[in-house]
C-alpha cells in the first residue's frame, strides 16, 4: 500500500512541474532511471507514476520509450466524413495484399482478390497526429459519386498507438467509409482511426455528386 501510495505522489508532483512549466508540451522529460535517481526511490515506482500519466493524458510515447508531456487535445469536429483533409499528413506505409472476407464484402470482389492498401497519419494544424486513415482499393485510384458510412469504437494496436502516440488499447472511433461510383460500385474502402479525446462526430447529410478522388 505504501508503494501504491508513493507512486502518486510522484505523479502529483510531477503533474505540479509539468504545471509550474518546467516541462513544456512537447518536451521530453527525463528518464525513468533519472527521475528514480532524482526522487530517491525504485525505477519501477516511477514506472507505476509515468503509466498513470499516460493513461490520464499527461504524458503520451510507448512503454520502454522516452515520455513526452502532451499537448492538450485540439478537440475537432467531424462533420463531413468524406471530406478532403487540408493540415497535411504522412504516408506511412503502403503495399499490396489479398482481400479478407470483410474487405472482399467492402469492395464487392473475390476473396483473395489482390488489392492495393496505404496507411495514411493526418496531422492538425499544429503538426500533431489527428487521425489514422487506411484505405484498401483495386488497382488505380478512381473517381466517386458518393459513399456510405458506419462508425463504431476499437482499441489501438501497437503500430496504430505508436503513430497517435496513445496508449496500446486505448478506445477510439473507427469511422468505416467506403466509397461508390455513378452506378454504385464501391470503388475504395478505408478505415479511419479517430481518438476520442481530439474529436467529436456531427454528421449532416452528405453532398451526393462530387465525384473526386480526394483521400
Amino acid at each position: 500500500m505504501a508503494e501504491r501510495a508513493l507512486h502518486r505522489r510522484i505523479a502529483d508532483d510531477l503533474i505540479r512541474r509539468i504545471d509550474s512549466g518546467e516541462w513544456a508540451p512537447g518536451e521530453q522529460i527525463p528518464s525513468r532511471a533519472a527521475l528514480a535517481a532524482e526522487y530517491g526511490v525504485h525505477e519501477q515506482t516511477i514506472r507505476l507514476a509515468v503509466t498513470l500519466l499516460r493513461k490520464d493524458g499527461v504524458l503520451e510515447g510507448e512503454q520502454r520509450q522516452r515520455l513526452f508531456v502532451a499537448y492538450p487535445p485540439a478537440v475537432r469536429a467531424l462533420t463531413n466524413p468524406d471530406g478532403d483533409w487540408h493540415h497535411g499528413g504522412e504516408v506511412l506505409d503502403s503495399g499490396a495484399c489479398r482481400a479478407t472476407p470483410d474487405l472482399a464484402a467492402r469492395l464487392d470482389i473475390t476473396v483473395g482478390t489482390a488489392v492495393q492498401w496505404e496507411t495514411l497519419e493526418c496531422w492538425d494544424p499544429g503538426g500533431r497526429s489527428a487521425l489514422l486513415v487506411t484505405s484498401w482499393r483495386r488497382g488505380r485510384r478512381r473517381r466517386h459519386s458518393s459513399a456510405v458510412f458506419e462508425v463504431d469504437a476499437v482499441r489501438l494496436d501497437a503500430g496504430q498507438a505508436q503513430a497517435l502516440r496513445l496508449p496500446m488499447d486505448t478506445v477510439v472511433y473507427r469511422l468505416v467509409r467506403t466509397r461508390l461510383d455513378a452506378a454504385g460500385l464501391p470503388v475504395e474502402t478505408s478505415d479511419s482511426i479517430l481518438p476520442m479525446d481530439r474529436w467529436v462526430l456531427r454528421f449532416g447529410p452528405y453532398p451526393q455528386g462530387r465525384g473526386h478522388t480526394g483521400r
